[in-house]
């Protein structure tokens, strides 16, 4: 199953040959590092790869708030992919929840066994980042930034899968890319009241603020203005976006960005870190790490354990979770996070000031299996989607799902967890952005499926499905002319080129959910179908429904 497809596309390291060249003045002074990057003739861009950005959270700093990275003397080559965080996969459980066990009566996850050998590319040392530069490296341009914050259900993903070199070219070289890494899974994620009381809770979004810190403190080194610095992911990449625009309670002082592009934002359920699910995972966790006992402080002895045990239990726990759905996430904290999402959303408490919303017509697909929720009623799949949902409030969402199915083949369950997860969180999060400068849009290619559009700006990861230059280039060019000026309406391209997007409305409007948004879709003569259209009525209802049953959604 795919739930990112960014994750796979690695090239581990840039050849310093041919058209890349290492000259002198492509070295960066960070105060507490001189990193030398490398300049590729060919597409003229600068590469800087595998910038420490952070100290390697190990040891005594594991499960901790991200530290200052050290001083290094002499000058450090930025021409090699860093190792990625270690990774796990999405649950494989068809017709049951483990998770709803926990949340009912605190039964412990016990997960299988796997592979405690750790990938080739993989470490707990991975917080670095990499940043893309136009030209033959100069300081002194000034222009708008793009950090990408990579998918992969907050459990796998990496800088050497997204190449910001990519983001960089679709700009017309008007853009800084910085493409950044951060603590995944069990190792990014752990929850319950020990982490609260000795640790950081959600030190993976820590990291992504820590790395945002780090681009506000050096990105004018780069040729990058801190001031017009725009966040973007797909994916968990786009629910990190919301994270961030959410976080301190929409005061982060000072700002670390002004605007947001949101590539389907993934919003799973994010439950209160000491809630039984949160606190029942970090149970399990104890308990595979044979850290249980009496006069035991639990938290000390995983941080003693190896990291190939932890990345054992990390795979195990991640794999028994329902079918699509990822274990260790986000947490309402009290402090980062201070309410669940979608009510910080409606009340604005939002750090941007713009934001560009994208959601794929048919997110859900890649998340069910379609041979059991083929047998089984909306109702039923959505009663296991969520833990803590009664079968009440699971008739109702079968209601209003009856008959929906994408494929024929699912019974409703990837409409459900399509619009549910990914699609309403994004209007959700347009939602916020009425009274500001907010953008939405649909890709609606068939078949439209989650990452489908990633090829479209991530251009090295080879053709997109429709590869009409018009459409192409109107698709790819709407973000970064949004990274440059905070509005999609104000073109890079030349008048006249191949950029075809009509006027481009604001999401606004009286009604909840429902507004003027643009929809990138071909005709069945295979030319391109751009247009602004309204909300889908029936959608916007659904997503009401959603957002009304938030507390038991927990988003």
């Amino acid at each position: 199953m795919m739930f990112s497809g960014t994750l796979w596309a690695l090239s581990s390291v840039l050849a310093v040959s041919g058209n890349m060249v290492v000259p002198p003045q492509a070295a960066v002074h960070l105060g507490y590092a001189t990193y030398q990057g490398v300049v590729d003739r060919a597409a003229n861009i600068t590469n800087f790869l595998g910038i420490r950005y952070a100290a390697a959270p190990v040891g005594p700093l594991r499960f901790t708030r991200p530290h200052p990275p050290p001083s290094v003397p002499g000058l450090t080559p930025a021409i090699t992919q860093p190792d990625r965080c270690f990774q796990a996969g999405s649950g494989k459980s068809t017709l049951s929840n483990p998770l709803r066990d926990l949340h009912e009566a605190g039964d412990g996850l016990v997960g299988e066994d796997d592979d405690a050998t750790a990938l080739v590319g993989e470490s707990e040392d991975c917080l670095f980042l990499n940043v893309h530069v136009p030209g033959d490296f100069f300081k002194a341009q000034s222009l708008p930034v793009v950090v990408w914050i990579h998918g992969g259900g907050y459990l796998a993903g990496g800088a050497a899968g997204d190449n910001g070199a990519d983001l960089v070219k679709v700009s017309k070289h008007g853009v800084v890319a910085v493409v950044i890494q951060y603590r995944l899974g069990l190792f990014g994620f752990l929850s319950g009241k020990e982490v609260k009381e000795g640790g950081a809770l959600n030190a993976g979004l820590l990291d992504q603020e820590f790395a945002l810190k780090w681009v506000q403190a050096h990105i004018a080194k780069f040729g990058g203005d801190p001031k017009k610095v725009t966040i973007w992911g797909e994916s968990a990449g786009a629910g990190s976006v919301l994270q961030q625009v959410i976080a301190r309670d929409g005061q982060t002082s000072p700002p670390l960005f002004r605007g947001a592009i949101a590539s389907s934002t993934f919003l799973p359920s994010q439950y209160v870190y000491d809630e039984p699910i949160p606190q029942g995972l970090y149970d399990a966790v104890v308990a595979r790490t044979s850290c249980a006992g009496e006069d035991m402080y639990t938290l000390s002895c995983i941080r003693s354990k190896d990291a190939a045990t932890l990345q054992a239990a990390n795979t195990a726990l991640n794999s028994a979770g329902f079918f699509g759905t990822f274990v260790f996430v986000p947490v309402i904290d009290g402090e980062f996070i201070v309410r669940r999402p979608s009510e910080s959303l409606k009340m604005g408490r939002v750090n941007a000031r713009a934001l560009l919303a994208v959601t794929n017509t048919n997110e859900g697909l890649g998340f069910v299996d379609a041979a059991t929720t083929s047998s089984i009623s909306p109702a039923d799949y959505t009663f296991l989607l969520f833990p803590k949902f009664g079968k009440d409030v699971a008739e109702r969402a079968g209601a209003l799902y009856k008959g929906r199915s994408v494929t024929g083949a699912e019974s409703g369950a990837a409409r459900i967890q399509g619009e549910a997860i990914f699609i309403c969180p994004s209007y959700f999060f347009a939602e916020a952005f009425k009274t500001r400068t907010g953008f939405t849009s649909a890709y609606a290619v068939p078949p439209a499926s989650h990452g489908d559009d990633i090829a479209y700006y991530f251009i090295s990861h080879g053709p997109p499905r429709f590869t009409h230059p018009s459409f192409t280039t109107s698709f790819s060019e709407s973000f970064l002319s949004f990274v440059v000026s905070q509005e999609p309406n104000i073109k890079i391209s030349a008048p006249g080129g191949n950029n075809i997007t009509p006027r481009w409305p604001k999401f606004a409007g009286e009604e909840r959910f429902a507004g003027q948004e643009m929809v990138f879709n071909r005709t069945v003569a295979g030319e391109p179908d751009i247009r602004a259209v309204g909300t889908d009525k029936g959608l916007a209802e659904r997503c009401r429904f959603w957002e009304s049953v938030g507390a038991f959604t927990g988003q």
